[in-house]
């Protein structure tokens, strides 16, 4: 052709050898994605054969952080960030310190310098948003309690991020042994940067929340879905850009706000749907990029060095944030699905990488480990989480210490001396406080009926007490938690939870310590609504199933009504 076709061709080789490589995965047992990051080393300039472009994958791949960022935000309240504050803020600074200083300790060892040590210690303490979210999404916790900790956990690792990658060239000759730092320019860096970043925070959720659902909605009347899909797209795209260039902002973090704002529309959830294949693509582009980033050989020349940087990442890293969680107060079960979710690096790493290698900060090697550690990372994190729920049990049935963690003293984890005895008989036990749960409760609260909420989230906890509500911490798929909530003397048992792993546990213990309890479990999976009918677990409701119901009584109720008035 008389034309350049690298875009097409880095498209084509990308997705068909993902799709090929991905597919022998999945037969092998194996994480997709590890066939996608195959794929990516295939097609890279480190082994022979055909090499795509990988400016253009990289772009492409960027496109499917926004998508993704765009998707979560949409699912993703801002009552839900702040909800995450008081674990998230902290956490992620003491856990972005810990995984800093591991690095820096074992650059320093290997001889680096101070500035190449510190970029080297940086680009191991941030986490991959799409590797997480996709780790969330495939176990089906993205709105779980625990799932909301881990994404408010990464939001704020990247916020931090943008500060760093702001402050670091300033720095520069100073770190590098070269010259002196500016302070001035430094504080007037940092000041203008917390400016821009509070300037765009300040602009989504006042002009945006207004503006965007109200564009969305003037497309909705157009009846186009095309121009619908579009205006979705056009809006995570171009609020990720705009972020970008007027702000300063990340893509991920300008997307992930446009999410935010578009979901105050009530045609949020459409928006989701109609921008999902979309991200999956992007996001498959994304990990083919970060394989063709990876040279092989350094496996080969540096292999104690490879397994030392994959050990901070995975090993280092999780037990930092197990340790802080616990600190907390959250169940193990939530450190352990905080620490899989921070057990590896991504695209902030590889921004941070090729910016120290430009300023001469990093050694040459220091690219190929992180890269290195960040393939091996992201193809084990899968197998991480799976680990999660034995690793759990394990722990428990070993350690007196675990076991006196998970049994300690804690207050909001029981409910008050004080509490009237109608929330101790006869109540109705909602599990789970998001979307859902959240109108069972104001319902029940309306008709005067006495519940007792039990939720993962301390922070929740403690805002319910304190409009005074009952509620307990934990997770309610441990005995004790159901205990706490008088589960024996109780007169239902409602789980509105979105993680429907450990219901069946749930139902398991409610049997057992109160045969006749009442249950009602939400699910979003037919597969596991006929399995739990088929376990007797109580009236399960489907939610596809149960809005086709209400829609089809309100067709029939008009239609009747419409007939009668004929």
């Amino acid at each position: 052709m008389p034309h350049s076709v690298s875009l097409i061709s880095t498209i084509a080789a990308g997705l068909g050898l993902a799709l090929i490589f991905g597919f022998i995965a999945a037969r092998l047992k194996l994480p997709s994605l590890v066939g996608y990051l195959l794929a990516g080393v295939l097609i890279g300039p480190f082994t022979p054969g055909f090499v795509a472009d990988a400016a253009i994958a990289s772009q492409l791949a960027e496109i499917g952080v926004m998508l993704l960022m765009f998707g979560v935000g949409l699912h993703f309240s801002l009552d839900d960030l702040l909800a995450v504050r008081k674990i998230a803020v902290p956490g992620a600074v003491v856990q972005m310190t810990v995984a800093t200083a591991l690095g820096m300790g074992l650059a320093h060892w290997w001889g680096w310098n101070l500035g190449g040590a510190l970029v080297f210690g940086l680009s191991l303490s941030v986490a991959s948003t799409v590797v997480l979210l996709r780790a969330l999404e495939t176990r089906g916790v993205l709105d779980s309690a625990n799932g909301r900790i881990a994404v408010g956990w990464l939001v704020v690792e990247d916020l931090a991020m943008v500060l760093v990658l702001v402050l670091l060239p300033p720095l520069g000759g100073w770190l590098s042994g070269r010259g002196a730092a500016d302070v001035d320019s430094l504080w007037k860096t940092l000041g203008v940067t917390l400016l821009q970043v509070g300037g765009f925070v300040a602009l989504m959720l006042v002009v945006g929340r207004r503006f965007f659902p109200w564009v969305l909605w003037q497309v909705q009347r157009t009846g186009s879905r095309e121009l619908f899909t579009l205006c979705v797209v056009s809006a995570a795209v171009g609020i990720a850009f705009g972020a970008t260039a007027l702000f300063g902002v990340s893509f991920a973090l300008g997307a992930f706000f446009a999410g935010m704002v578009m979901r105050e529309s009530e045609f949020s959830h459409r928006a989701a749907e109609e921008s999902l294949p979309l991200r999956d693509a992007f996001a498959v582009l994304f990990f083919v990029s970060v394989g063709m980033l990876f040279d092989p050989w350094v496996i080969v020349e540096r292999p104690l060095q490879v397994l030392a940087v994959v050990a901070i990442i995975v090993v280092g890293k999780s037990l930092a944030a197990a340790a802080l969680v616990l600190g907390f107060r959250y169940p193990l079960n939530t450190a352990l699905t905080v620490s899989a979710s921070l057990a590896q690096i991504g695209e902030f790493s590889f921004i941070l990488v090729a910016m120290g290698a430009s300023l001469g900060l990093l050694p040459p090697e220091g690219q190929s480990l992180v890269l290195a550690g960040a393939l091996i990372s992201i193809a084990l994190n899968q197998l991480v989480f799976k680990a999660v729920e034995p690793l759990q049990q394990w722990i428990l049935a070993k350690s007196p210490l675990a076991r006196k963690l998970e049994a300690r003293d804690d207050p909001t984890a029981e409910l008050p001396a004080s509490t009237e005895e109608k929330y101790l008989s006869r109540q109705v036990v909602l599990v789970g406080y998001g979307r859902v749960g959240r109108r069972i409760a104001e319902a029940l609260a309306a008709q005067h009926l006495p519940f007792v909420v039990v939720e993962q989230n301390r922070e929740v906890v403690e805002r319910l007490r304190s409009e005074g509500l009952m509620a307990v911490s934990g997770d309610a798929a441990e005995p004790v938690v159901l205990v706490q909530a008088h589960i024996a003397n109780a007169r239902m048992l409602v789980i509105a939870t979105p993680d429907t792993l450990n219901v069946r546990q749930m139902v398991n213990t409610a049997r057992t310590l109160n045969p006749g309890i009442e249950i009602v479990v939400r699910t979003h999976s037919e597969a596991e609504a006929k399995l739990l009918e088929s376990e007797n677990a109580g009236k399960i409701f489907l939610g596809e199933e149960e809005l086709a119901q209400a829609m089809t009584r309100h067709v029939l109720e008009r239609s009747a009504f419409a007939q009668r008035h004929t």
